[in-house]
């Protein structure tokens, strides 16, 4: 078994080993994953060890967020499929106004993506996107910019994202993740702002064939937007477009605050209904009640089938990461790094983000590079855990390595990552004013993200 400075040397080895099977061999993450696992076990753990370790982290990590991931993306879904994504953007439309257009569009993608995938969001609001430029003659660039960052921004901090609930359990906050959905809103913030100014600017120097045409007629424009609302037939009212969001966010607001309060002893049902799985189970309860509404209850089997086959791999990939954490912690990677933590120290905060743009830059998918960074950081609760060993052994500090790696996986998007070819298509972009607007703009997010977390860490850590 290696010892001292060559558990470094495996760890790395192994590190780009998997990079180059998911991006070069294109080699499906889960096996990369876990193969990388073995391989890095054989190295460091005793043989007999290995088969126990890789059962005990797939284990572990399924039992802690499996469900958790199956609801929240499943509640997406449903907000996609009633049409309640495009009540919401219309009600956003409404309150911000048709006079600050990408801010309009940055703050809906913002909350369609809190349940819906960045990419599913950009789609679906993709069509208010071009009606909205047409109407207001603002550039159709930069409101394609401002939608794709709003959407990115919730996509890679706020749960129920299947990314971020895997962070927070992959560092022991699964049980607490109203914590981190505060946090990513907060975090959030520093992302959307530089990304908006970054939208304006960049709308007026990269120039489509849309923003070149002349006399658009805006009524057609509106008809367009007319015949896509029709096109999902009922649509539901705003408030049960936004009931599935906001009501496991209440729900975990008061198991906290009982907890907090001391009601949780004598009342255990605060509890209960605080609980990460009955939250959004009462969250899939008013989704239920959207497909009911909208006349679409009788495709709720066909759309939670869909859900599983895209939920599928996000929680093998999720289980494969917790396999890896679990090997770096019983390989002790994390003894040698707490008698040479110096450097490591010195980054603080930084390494999880540098870790986690290695991985999103090297083989492109946000989800795979949280989950990743994740796992090898390990739990707050576990004294061999990286996250012990750069003395992240706080909520609040799990909490905002969390938003460290997820800053980290939005920087950057280019040409191997399928968000960027979404966006750039569906926008009328050329792959060069794809890395212009699309890769630029979410290295200007990146970094206003981690820009505010070190200031964060300044108050909190």
């Amino acid at each position: 078994m290696l010892t001292g400075i060559w558990l470094l040397v495996a760890l790395l080895v192994a590190i780009v080993l998997m990079i180059v099977l998911i991006s070069k061999f294109k080699v499906h993450p889960f096996i990369s994953i876990l193969l990388v696992s073995i391989l890095l076990g054989l190295f460091v753990l005793p043989i007999k060890d290995i088969p126990g370790t890789v059962a005990a982290g797939f284990g572990a990590t399924m039992q802690g967020i499996g469900i958790v991931i199956i609801l929240g993306a499943l509640i997406g879904f449903i907000v996609e499929k009633t049409g309640a994504a495009l009540t919401i953007a219309d009600s956003v439309v409404k309150v911000v106004g048709k006079k600050n257009p990408e801010l309009s569009m940055m703050i809906m993608g913002w909350i369609v993506s809190i349940p819906v995938f960045c990419d599913s969001g950009f789609i679906i609001l993709d069509p208010i996107r071009k009606s909205l430029s047409k109407i207001t003659k603002k550039s159709s660039v930069g409101m394609a910019v401002a939608l794709s960052l709003g959407l990115y921004a919730s996509h890679v901090f706020i749960p129920p994202t299947p990314g971020p609930i895997a962070a927070a359990a992959n560092v022991g906050l699964a049980d607490n993740l109203l914590l981190v959905m505060g946090i990513g809103a907060l975090v959030s913030i520093f992302a959307l702002v530089p990304s908006y100014f970054f939208a304006l600017y960049i709308g007026k120097k990269v120039k489509v064939e849309v923003d070149e045409e002349e006399d658009v007629n805006p009524n057609a424009a509106q008809e367009a937007f007319d015949q896509l609302k029709a096109s999902y037939g009922k649509l539901p009212n705003a408030w049960l477009s936004f009931a599935p969001i906001i009501v496991p966010i209440l729900a975990l607001s008061l198991g906290t605050f009982a907890n907090i309060l001391g009601w949780t002893t004598n009342n255990p049902i605060f509890a209960f209904i605080g609980h990460p799985i009955i939250a959004l189970s009462l969250g899939l309860i008013f989704g239920v009640i959207l497909l009911h509404v909208t006349g679409k209850l009788n495709k709720f089997y066909e759309i939670t089938n869909e859900n599983l086959k895209v939920v599928g791999p996000i929680l093998f990939i999720t289980a494969a990461g917790g396999v890896l954490g679990r090997v770096i912690s019983a390989a002790g990677v994390v003894d040698y790094v707490k008698g040479n933590a110096d450097v490591l120290k010195v980054l603080g905060i930084l390494f999880p983000f540098m870790i986690a743009a290695i991985l999103k830059i090297a083989q492109g998918s946000s989800t795979v590079a949280i989950v990743t960074t994740s796992a090898m950081m390990g739990l707050i609760t576990d004294p061999a855990s990286m996250m012990t060993a750069l003395g992240f052994t706080t909520p609040i500090a799990a909490a905002l390595v969390v938003m460290a790696i997820g800053a980290g996986a939005m920087t950057v998007s280019h040409a191997n990552d399928s968000y960027f070819w979404v966006v750039t298509n569906m926008s009328g972009m050329t792959p060069e004013q794809g890395y212009k607007t699309q890769t630029l703009g979410t290295l200007v997010s990146g970094l206003g993200s981690i820009v505010g977390i070190l200031l964060l860490s300044i108050f909190f850590l």
